[in-house]
């Protein structure tokens, strides 16, 4: 049986790492960045660990892309982020100039679209792949915190 890599296939991988984070007491985002059909980054919020409030999933994974293909513009790449990203990260995935946001939940509070924060002009947005399990993930973390 051949494997097909569509945005359901690259959002599972995120939602693995956003487990990942949950697993560590982190916020359970996780992210992967895809280029040519093939996963570039993968990252998951490390805030708590590195004691670092830029330390986001997108942030890390936007580094560690920029250190995979040698250039600081994501060009032809696909982000898959497991909640819409906030306006910290939407302005350095303008920078980038990522050609694709794919996000799973959105953040009616914090999220970049709520904050009018731009995308760059040619990145292409897709929303609620997989929603219902990045936001099954983000309401056991606040579950946890509330007990």
């Amino acid at each position: 049986m051949e494997q097909v890599f569509d945005d359901g296939f690259f959002m599972k991988k995120a939602l693995a790492e956003a487990q990942i984070a949950l697993d560590r007491g982190e916020v359970p985002v996780g992210v992967v960045i895809v280029g040519n059909n093939s996963i570039i980054a993968r990252a998951h919020n490390l805030t708590e660990a590195l004691t670092d409030v830029t330390a986001h999933a997108e942030m890390q994974a936007i580094t560690a892309a920029a250190n995979a293909i040698g250039g600081k513009y994501l060009h032809g790449c696909t982000m898959y982020v497991t909640l819409e990203p906030c306006s910290m990260c939407a302005g350095a995935l303008y920078w980038s100039q990522i050609s694709r946001v794919v996000f799973a939940a959105e953040d009616p509070k914090r999220g970049y679209r709520q904050h009018g924060t731009p995308l760059h002009p040619k990145t292409k947005v897709t929303e609620g792949i997989l929603a219902t399990e990045a936001k099954a993930l983000l309401h056991a973390f606040f579950q946890q915190k509330r007990n």
